[in-house]
């Protein structure tokens, strides 16, 4: 993956620098790549490559999740995937998950060599499906990752009708690109505030119509792939945050991961009557709770005596929120009251 021409802009009092880039990846492709750089930790602390959701893109919709990051010590690399955001590709078409996550590995694997023991990965929603499958392509390399509401499986809302799966896979061949696939809007799902609800719309980077047919059957494809057989491959340390009331993406399938995953360092924490985006669409203090438990648990990796757990357990690590249900292998379930009805399931055997 070549690189290509480069901007750079200094935030002078937040923190951080800012620069944009790109790279041609082996399909001849340019893919735009944008990096928050710490201003006031040399070195990082460590590097955090994010792995945006479908339809939107790094630069503006995950800014914010970048400029805390970087404000916290850390050095933050995105990349917009093919069809999305600056990037070359048809908007919003997904011909091939796999070659998608290739694109993700050449670039955050040699963004990330320079920080032995320090690397994570970030994703959201699609992106935290993209964040498994490059943990099973270099299962020793990543540090960690943080999983926000991922996809690992199409809750049932947003799952396109019956009819429609049935000949899904048939017609890819045949009008691969079509916007043709019917489902509920997923902007009124994901984002809690009519502000973000907005801001998205406006966006002329983030696909709005209807997924394309190949892109559809794609996503499916990896969810189940997931949901079938990934699971249980899953040995890195990671944390994952899931809104109780998400109708994008299944919280019990969250907790499914967290159940299955063989990591011996690992952390479940489920919000409480929030939503899908839950570190841009929510209410600004829950964003403000989950992102302290994000930085907690990364800054518990990263110091110096975490170097020295090898990957393993390095203790309770409980959420700001009050009223979370937390989940970590590091000690008994714990759950504050709350009356939020959904309960996990029991350990597996």
């Amino acid at each position: 993956m070549s690189s290509g021409s480069s901007s750079h802009a200094r935030d002078d009092g937040c923190g951080y620098d800012y620069s944009e880039d790109s790279v041609v990846n082996s399909r001849g492709m340019r893919l735009f790549t944008c990096t928050w750089m710490p201003i006031n930790s040399k070195p990082p602390r460590g590097v955090v490559c994010l792995c945006h959701g479908y339809a939107v893109e790094c630069s503006i919709t995950m800014r914010g999740t970048a400029e805390r990051l970087a404000r916290a010590g850390y050095a933050v690399h995105g990349l917009d995937y093919e069809g999305h955001g600056h990037s070359d590709g048809l908007p919003g078409y997904v011909p091939d998950f796999d070659a998608l996550v290739r694109d993700c590995d050449a670039f955050f694997a040699a963004i990330a060599a320079s920080f032995p023991s320090r690397r994570f990965l970030l994703g959201e929603s699609m992106g935290g499906a993209v964040a498994l499958l490059l943990h099973r392509m270099r299962p020793d390399f990543w540090t960690g990752a943080i999983l926000v509401a991922p996809m690992c499986k199409i809750a049932e809302e947003m799952r396109p009708h019956p009819v429609v799966l049935s000949v899904l896979k048939a017609m890819t061949s045949i009008i691969p690109t079509w916007r043709v696939v019917p489902t509920n809007d997923v902007i009124d799902l994901a984002y809690r505030t009519r502000e973000k609800r907005d801001e998205i719309r406006g966006n002329p980077l983030c696909y709005k119509g209807r997924p394309r047919l190949k892109t559809a059957y794609e996503l499916l494809r990896v969810s189940l792939l997931i949901e079938s057989t990934i699971l249980p491959q899953v040995s890195l340390p990671f944390l994952v945050v899931h809104g109780a009331v998400d109708r994008v993406t299944d919280p019990s399938i969250s907790d499914l991961l967290y159940q299955m995953a063989s990591s011996h360092d690992k952390t479940f924490n489920l919000y409480p009557g929030m939503w899908h985006a839950l570190t841009s669409g929510e209410l600004p203090n829950n964003i403000d709770a989950v992102f302290r438990d994000i930085i907690t648990w990364l800054h518990r990796r990263t110091s110096f005596g975490a170097q020295q757990q090898d990957g393993h357990s390095l203790g309770s690590c409980s959420s700001a929120v009050k009223d979370v249900i937390n989940f970590s292998t590091a000690s008994q379930y714990s759950l504050s009251p709350t009356n939020n009805a959904w309960s996990p399931a029991p350990p597996a055997m």
